[in-house]
């Protein structure tokens, strides 16, 4: 049996505060697969092109302007030579053996379309922070129904691989949603069947406050649930509950951010 290929792609654009933490990460993968890594940049201005040629002949990149993320990582995934798929953003990281845990868990169900794992959420100087996100993740996706992820999206986005073959039928990102297209894709993906979640962390994601999450996590909340609506299965009751967790969502962060706003003095509150 021939070895799984993996076509990872990181879209870029003015990390170089981080992408060399990211393209490490990658690098030291190690496993029974084969890699296709690829980094997308889209004409950054800072020391983002200065780093993708320290690492020589070991990593393939280009920089050149583009329309966006969305616009970045479809490009990156029509051109993907690998069996599976996924993306890796400029300031997450994954974790060691990682890929080795995804290509596992392939092998173990050959019908399966899509993986995702558990994940670790850190920030800037990459200590591990918002543990409870965490859990209450790892919590509702051992408990994965359709109708749950109708509800939120509990899937964490660095953490999750599929088959390259499904984009001829569910198509690309779509560029409509500048903040949840990766919901929609899960969403896509799960109406097809369901994943399988590595019970183990693979990757981490960074979150900070000028990050794009962490700067429009309302109108992120506002997309999905506009994209959930959108799905068989989206009945009233289905609304209703959704429309009650994305309150609580919403409300969660707004209270993070007061209490960090307690936290700190009025001068460090831009840190």
């Amino acid at each position: 049996m021939s070895r799984l290929r993996i076509s990872l792609i990181t879209p870029s654009f003015n990390h170089g505060a981080f992408i060399r933490r990211t393209i490490d990460s990658v690098l030291a993968q190690t496993g029974d697969f084969d890699l296709d890594y690829r980094v997308l940049d889209g004409g950054s201005k800072d020391d983002t092109v200065s780093i993708l040629e320290s690492y020589g002949d070991r990593v393939a990149w280009t920089s050149a302007p583009d329309k966006g993320q969305i616009d970045c990582i479809n490009k990156g995934l029509r051109t993907a030579t690998g069996d599976v798929v996924g993306w890796l953003n400029s300031d997450d990281v994954l974790l060691p053996g990682a890929l080795a845990r995804v290509a596992a868990a392939f092998a173990r169900d050959p019908g399966v379309e899509w993986v995702h794992g558990r994940c670790r959420i850190i920030d800037e100087h990459d200590r591990e922070v918002r543990r409870w996100i965490s859990v209450y993740k790892h919590f509702r996706s051992r408990r994965h129904t359709f109708t749950n992820l109708l509800t939120e999206n509990y899937v964490s986005q660095m953490t999750a691989f599929w088959r390259r073959s499904v984009h001829d039928d569910i198509g690309f990102l779509d560029p409509q949603f500048d903040l949840a297209f990766d919901y929609d894709l899960f969403l896509k993906l799960a109406e097809r069947g369901d994943p399988i979640y590595i019970d183990d962390e693979v990757a981490c994601f960074r979150w900070y406050q000028t990050s794009k999450s962490g700067a429009g996590f309302s109108r992120q909340v506002d997309q999905a649930t506009a994209i959930a609506s959108r799905f068989r299965g989206a009945g009233p009751l289905t609304r209703a509950r959704t429309q009650a967790k994305r309150a609580a969502i919403v409300g969660a962060y707004r209270l993070l951010g007061l209490g960090r706003s307690l936290r700190l003095g009025p001068r460090d509150r831009s840190a």
